[in-house]
């Protein structure tokens, strides 16, 4: 057996009746839709590659003990991927609330906790995967890593390999795993730590940033948030979808600054102001507080079916008009919480809990989640996807749409997931508390597009102002220097004035310092320099006999 660690043992205690604590997607495919049998035969074959999909949580009495994974010895594949038709005509509508439906059921905890559900009957001739994996199992970056195991390139089935399960542990077994884990596992968290604290804060400055950030931190956290995103729950749900441009959101990150998670939750801040302008409770200075999960995970831990993650608190400034300010508040708090390390403290309360008995453990996380608290008002996650395209049984992948489970208290929870060149937005709301969350998918869009019309506003003015600065630049060139040398200006010479000129003269002389001479100081030439340029006045002034000797011979 293996046993859970701390992080998926708290998302496997929080789960109740009104809270399944599944992950989920909902990917549509290109028709034809296939033969279930073909399906059935195709995820046998993949198996294999992800054991976890075949392995059954074991408890003790008391959770004395944390709890195990073991091999299902009554595993069967039917009762997993099961076979359904969207309700006529099949449209979005159709599909989001058949979805909501099946995503507000729990899985059974007494089989692996994974279902899947091929559904026919979708709009434009296309089928649908509809895809469920307990929280416990994996983490959103592990999520898509099965993803891309299951909805592989080459998706031609294979005959699956015989799989004889192990047998389970006696209670004897059972007991004595359990007694070598509770003494073993806080030295082994304890050999762990000095390389967990170099890996996130390697010296001194680190730490030291990391102490500032917590002040930073806790002065967030006495920001007005809305209180009407938290209340209790009931075990049904809404789902919505939106989708947005990754090339667009580029463009708005380059334009406007920031990264492309920033500009993502600046989208979702105005979605969340337009739902609550909508309500009637938005006010000026308040935020909505999101926790927002990082992944911790290592390269050489791709693949690994377990939960890598922490979080950190961001402020979503709800209550700011200006969406460049929005966006400008949010990237600066994310950068403060990235050089400040702060996600390293939820990772450390995490390993410090892995301290506790499981009993206390089991305790705890049911009453942190199920206590009313005014901390945090949903949660805002973004999974990177693949780039390239996923298949089916020959048929593309068209999208996904992902499912973030919501909790006690929080009422509304956002997942963002990445295919190719689009992000795609999955919004699930509690059905009796929120039923307006179209208005907050659609605020989504209305963000993305008021960025981008400012970002392509400001990529103008940055293009005309430089514009203007290359001509100003060749309009700061002298302008006697220029009419010196212009054929205008030698052409406006008249041919007399340039003839009274002496060769010496007029080519040591611009126009401009010509034009400048006074009447005084061209009267006071002497008759050499003023051969023939004298003024009608001057040549009165002169004496017969300098007339006479400017006479031709």
């Amino acid at each position: 057996m293996e046993r859970m660690s701390t992080l998926d043992a708290g998302f496997f205690y929080v789960e109740h009746e009104n809270v399944p604590m599944h992950m989920g997607s909902l990917a549509l495919f290109e028709g034809p839709a296939p033969a279930y049998d073909d399906l059935v035969k195709l995820f046998a074959s993949k198996l294999p590659q992800v054991p976890r999909y075949r392995q059954i949580v074991r408890t003790t009495p008391l959770n004395i003990f944390p709890p195990a994974w073991a091999d299902d010895e009554h595993f069967e594949i039917g009762y997993h991927l099961r076979h359904a038709g969207v309700p006529p005509p099949g449209g979005d509508k159709q599909l989001r609330d058949m979805a909501a439906r099946v995503f507000a059921q729990r899985l059974d905890r007494s089989r692996p906790l994974w279902e899947t559900w091929f559904l026919e009957g979708v709009e434009g001739g296309r089928w649908a995967i509809l895809g469920k994996v307990h929280h416990c199992m994996v983490d959103g970056i592990g999520g898509t890593d099965l993803m891309t195991v299951m909805f592989a390139p080459n998706d031609e089935s294979q005959v699956p390999a015989v799989w004889e399960p192990e047998p389970g542990p006696s209670v004897v077994n059972q007991v004595a795993d359990g007694v070598r884990d509770v003494i073993t596992w806080p030295v082994r968290q304890l050999a762990g730590a000095p390389d967990a604290v170099r890996q996130w804060l390697g010296g001194p400055n680190d730490l030291l940033g990391f102490g500032r950030g917590l002040s930073g931190s806790a002065r967030r956290l006495a920001a007005p948030a809305v209180s009407s995103l938290n209340g209790s729950i009931s075990p049904h749900r809404r789902w919505a979808w939106t989708t947005a441009s990754l090339s667009e959101v580029k463009e708005i990150r380059s334009a406007l600054g920031g990264t492309v998670n920033d500009v993502l939750l600046a989208a979702i801040t105005r979605g969340f102001r337009d739902l609550l302008e909508a309500r009637s409770e938005l006010a000026d200075g308040v935020v909505v507080r999101s926790l927002v999960p990082v992944s911790v995970r290592g390269q050489g831990e791709r693949g690994l079916v377990t939960n890598r993650v922490s979080a950190v608190l961001a402020n979503l400034p709800v209550g700011e008009q200006d969406p460049t300010r929005r966006l400008a508040l949010i990237r600066d708090q994310m950068d403060d919480l990235k050089t400040t390390h702060q996600a390293v403290g939820a990772q450390i309360l995490t390993g410090m809990l892995g301290f506790a008995a499981p009993t206390l453990l089991a305790l705890g996380s049911r009453a942190a989640f199920r206590i009313p608290q005014p901390l945090i008002q949903t949660v805002t996650t973004n999974v990177p996807g693949p780039r390239f395209p996923l298949f089916l049984l020959g048929r593309r992948m068209e999208a996904s749409y992902p499912y973030v489970p919501i909790a006690d208290n929080i009422r509304i929870s956002i997942a963002i997931f990445s295919y190719l060149d689009r992000f795609l937005f999955g919004i699930t709301a509690d059905y009796d508390a929120a039923p307006d969350v179209e208005v907050l998918a659609e605020g989504i869009g209305r963000g993305l597009a008021e960025l981008a019309s400012l970002g392509a506003d400001k990529v103008q003015l940055r293009e005309s102002q430089g514009h203007g600065k290359d001509q100003a630049k060749s309009h700061r060139k002298s302008p006697a220097h220029s009419q010196s040398k212009s054929p205008a200006h030698s052409q406006s010479k008249s041919p007399a004035h340039s003839q009274r000129k002496s060769p010496a003269h007029g080519q040591g002389n611009t126009p401009a310092q010509s034009q400048r001479k006074s009447p005084a100081q061209s009267q006071r030439k002497s008759p050499a320099q003023s051969q023939d340029g004298d003024s009608p006045a001057q040549s009165q002034r002169k004496s017969p006999a300098q007339s006479q000797r400017k006479a031709p011979p």
